[in-house]
């Protein structure tokens, strides 16, 4: 056990955020998306939901500060009416977490996909939101 790292936080995942570098990305993906076929290492976290589990790896994870938008989201196919309210949840934690306003860039569906597979890894969660898979980009932890 560790003071301060949520439970959420599984030892496998708290070593694979630790063990990426700067501008690595990392896939928080829905319970929809192919996640075993797609990461080059895939972490289970099938209870979870993503915004929760988004929170809790802010709390240790820099995003990267030298790109414009350093969070990706899946777009909605065209034709696909669905509403994705749970992305401007990301944002509001994301910005509570960075202060950025407007990380979050948006990537056509195979395009999506591409990235996931040259990710560092993929956490597969329980969420069940559709559209609700979002890449983040690792930072740099600067000297204080």
């Amino acid at each position: 056990m560790l003071i301060g790292i949520s439970k959420l936080i599984s030892p496998e995942l708290l070593k694979v955020l630790s063990e990426m570098g700067h501008s690595d990305e990392i896939v928080l993906a829905d319970a929809n998306f192919p996640a075993a076929s797609h990461a080059q290492r895939l972490i289970r976290a099938d209870g979870q939901m993503v915004p929760e589990l988004l929170d809790a790896i802010l709390q240790l994870f820099p995003l990267d500060q030298y790109v414009p938008r350093p969070a990706a989201l899946m777009q909605v196919v065209p034709g696909d009416h669905v509403q994705t309210p749970i992305w401007e949840e990301y944002r509001s934690i994301i910005e509570a977490h960075t202060g950025i306003t407007e990380p979050l860039e948006s990537v056509e569906r195979f395009e999506f996909y591409e990235r996931a597979k040259k990710a560092y890894a993929v956490i597969a969660t329980g969420e069940s939101a559709l559209y609700a898979n979002l890449i983040l980009k690792k930072g740099v932890i600067a000297e204080s």
